[in-house]
């Protein structure tokens, strides 16, 4: 890539497109009596006590480095703990997920290494993988490609429920580090590898599951939001979980960075767009009136 082309956008992907293709559906979705479209998971009524919720998602083009690596493995854990971790952010409890394969011509073994990483994942969330789907398209998939899609369910009781209508300005925003790039980005990574070698530890390290450290969490704090740093990045995501009038204010230099950030800047990503577009280590954000002892505080609300 050269000049302007280093940007998530001059790689192909626009984030402003995904954010309006998000309004353009809200009145359809709406109008099926589904309730705040465009969070980190739907929610459904299941009894006057508790309700679903329920996100999708996919690896998206990691798989192609994951499938040059002889890393598949690795992107089945990405999967489940991409849906897995959405699902916490409404404070619900994973239950079960399901996937979906799909591919110019079905590999057995490259399906194998798949489902036995999201499974890795799932034993370790207590989140059981019920099923999924397999589909050979080779009038869609390019030869030797394939895509790996999964939803996650699970259930939380209204009265646990976060879903930050609560935050005030002043609460403090606790981040979980990330393990690396986790799943997001790879359009814009991919055109600085290229053709050649990389170094697969650094780029491909496994989404982080955070199961375990949003229970602690809540059990020592009161979590009004949390978010799930995906694409558009810390900011983009927490603007996701926060009532109007309220926006987020972030300490960059609060926490070190994974090395991938740095090898990302030396190729000519700027800050602004590793920013916009990734964790730059921080992978989950909690939003707390007042920070546990040892939490690492990234910022405040204002």
């Amino acid at each position: 890539m050269t000049g302007s082309a280093k940007t998530y956008e001059g790689a192909g992907v626009s984030l402003a497109t995904a954010e309006s293709i998000v309004e353009r559906l809200r009145a359809a979705v709406e109008s099926t009596g589904a309730e705040r479209f465009g969070a980190f998971a739907g929610l459904y009524p299941l009894d006057e006590r508790r309700l679903l919720a329920a996100s999708m998602d996919s690896v998206g083009s990691k798989l192609v480095l994951a499938r040059r690596a002889g890393r598949l493995r690795w992107a089945g854990m990405d999967l489940a703990a991409h849906c897995i971790n959405d699902v916490l952010c409404s404070g619900a409890e994973p239950l079960f997920l399901l996937d979906y394969v799909a591919a110019n011509r079905i590999d057995g073994e490259q399906v194998a290494e798949l489902v036995a990483g999201a499974a890795d994942v799932c034993r370790h969330a207590g989140c059981v993988l019920v099923g999924g789907e397999t589909a050979e398209l080779p009038g869609i998939y390019q030869p030797d490609e394939l895509d790996f899609a999964g939803t996650c369910v699970g259930i939380v009781d209204r009265d646990r429920l976060i879903d930050g209508s609560r935050c005030e300005a002043g609460d403090a925003i606790v981040g979980l580090p990330s393990s690396g790039l986790h799943t997001n980005g790879f359009t814009l990574v991919r055109t600085l590898v290229g053709d050649g070698e990389f170094d697969a530890e650094l780029l491909l390290a496994p989404h982080r599951l955070y199961v375990h450290e949003v229970r602690e969490l809540r059990g020592h704090a009161d979590v009004r939001a949390l978010a799930h740093v995906t694409g558009g990045g810390i900011l983009g995501n927490l603007s996701r979980v926060l009532p109007a009038g309220i926006e987020a204010r972030i300490d960059w230099e609060r926490w070190e960075r994974p090395p991938v950030f740095r090898w990302l800047a030396d190729r000519g990503i700027a800050e602004d767009e590793l920013r916009r577009v990734f964790n730059v280590g921080i992978g989950l954000c909690a939003v707390v009136p007042e920070a546990p002892p040892g939490a690492l505080v990234i910022g405040e609300l204002a």
